[in-house]
């Protein structure tokens, strides 16, 4: 419960108006959309690096069957 009480709702209001006076109402977003694409590359990259490595597991286990024959 510890963090319950450190991260709650005033400490949110507090950092969303920090954030507000630091960036300005019309920077927020930009920022917010800036966030949001990075976070659509970045699950685009995991995919791919899966894909791959999929891939490159289906290549060792066909070659080592074949060594096998």
């Amino acid at each position: 419960m510890f963090f319950g009480e450190i991260f709650g709702p005033d400490l949110l209001i507090v950092v969303i108006v920090l954030a507000v006076v630091i960036f300005g109402g019309s920077a927020i977003p930009k920022l917010a959309r800036n966030l949001g694409s990075a976070k659509t590359e970045f699950e685009k990259g995991l995919k791919e690096a899966k894909a791959s490595d999929a891939a490159k597991a289906s290549e060792v286990t066909e070659s080592k069957s074949e060594a096998e024959k």
